[in-house]
């Protein structure tokens, strides 16, 4: 792609370039000058950033729609976005992982992280699944989509087009099998278990890879255990537990499908005898459960993002308390809880304090044992890395 025919975007005279120059991937809609000509750009459209004296910073994306204005794709501004361009950061991605997982069931491509600006890639065998969620992703999807297949060799490619980030981009809803065949749901192992991972129709790629080393965790505390995993998709923290010798697991969703999908992986793994369902409201189920008197040794709770954005926190912080004040009471004397937050607004300190809130409303009181975060296929830049989503605390609960 030539300089010449890109357009140029320029930073505002007191935006800090600097921070651009040592790595920091976005520029605010605040920073940039947003005259006529740069409104005008088309989401998605590559431009060259300058400073504000007018020297090169590198080659951006710009969205005039997105409080993200540009997002850094390449620090050469003459960089060429074609086929090659993405078989090379998809090459150092693929390498990554290969050295931490001996099997290719991983996020192959964590965004930013690893040089493509809101693109998610799940990798579950010879199937990947796509999340385009920034809108020049979706314009140089064929290019993306022919790099992923030459450098790994997969023979199915999914797009999950869904989500809040592709509406604040201002792109469309679609989910399309790109190449290949999917014959329905497909076998994942991970930490001893079997999962059946819907990647045409269920949420998100279909498993949540994140989660993998919080299971991993939550499986050393579960041999002999009763164990009830709430917020359960396709049993997630279930199966992990049974396949490190729970006696038994109860997983309890909203979702029929996805319940049906746990199910199916606790067959394949050969844990159908110690593992059972209950489909119904999350925090109706807790009440229940605790007017029926049943006690777990290990409580796990994996709810959705409660506060995707700043404007949900205060409810979502609210949400987690309550999760943590019905979970707390089913915990056995001296057994675990398990409690998770996958929302990008609530920091470590604001979720861990509204869970303690709830375990102390609970009625109990709490050791806190080990907090988790997302496994190393989701690297973060060290610039961003106060914003990372996931957290799992674990709780030894008194007797």
């Amino acid at each position: 792609m030539d300089e010449t025919t890109l357009a140029t975007v320029r930073l505002r005279p007191k935006a800090d370039a600097r921070a651009i120059r040592h790595g920091f991937p976005w520029v605010y809609a605040d920073e940039l000058v947003t005259d006529r000509r740069t409104m005008a750009l088309s989401p998605g459209a590559l431009a060259v950033l300058e400073d504000g004296e007018r020297r090169p910073l590198g080659l951006v994306t710009v969205n005039p729609k997105s409080k993200i204005i540009a997002r850094m794709l390449d620090r050469d501004p003459g960089a060429r976005i074609d086929q090659d361009w993405f078989a090379a950061r998809i090459a150092r991605a693929l390498a990554l992982r290969a050295r931490l997982y001996d099997a290719p069931y991983y996020r192959l491509v964590h965004a930013e992280a690893d040089g493509l600006p809101g693109v998610i890639i799940d990798r579950f065998g010879d199937v990947a699944v796509v999340q385009p969620n920034a809108a020049w992703a979706e314009s140089l999807l064929e290019p993306l989509v022919a790099a992923l297949v030459g450098v790994t060799g997969v023979t199915a490619v999914v797009k999950n087009g869904t989500g809040r980030s592709r509406g604040l981009e201002g792109l469309a809803e679609e989910t399309a099998l790109l190449r290949g065949e999917v014959a329905g749901p497909v076998a994942v192992p991970m930490n001893g278990a079997t999962y059946m991972a819907d990647v045409l129709g269920g949420q998100k790629t279909g498993l949540f890879f994140d989660q993998r080393d919080n299971h991993r965790f939550a499986a050393r505390l579960a041999q002999g255990a009763r164990v009830l995993d709430i917020f359960s998709h396709v049993g997630g923290f279930a199966l992990a537990a049974l396949a490190g010798g729970a006696v038994s697991a109860l997983s309890v969703d909203a979702s029929t499908a996805a319940l049906e999908l746990a199910a199916r992986g606790a067959s394949a793994s050969g844990f159908s005898e110690r593992f059972s369902v209950r489909k119904g409201d999350a925090f109706a189920v807790m009440e229940t459960l605790a007017e029926e008197g049943a006690r777990f040794d290990l409580v796990i709770c994996d709810p959705p993002a409660f506060a995707p954005s700043k404007p949900a926190l205060e409810a979502g912080l609210r949400a987690y308390e309550r999760v943590a004040r019905l979970a707390a009471p089913l915990v056995a004397p001296g057994g675990y809880l398990g409690l998770c937050s996958c929302s990008h607004a609530a920091d470590l300190s604001q979720f861990r304090n509204a869970s303690a809130r709830g375990i102390g409303r609970g009625g109990r009181r709490a050791q806190l044992l080990h907090t988790g975060f997302a496994g190393p296929d989701h690297p973060m830049l060290p610039q961003l890395a106060e914003s990372g989503y996931l957290k799992a605390l674990f709780f030894r609960l008194d007797g």
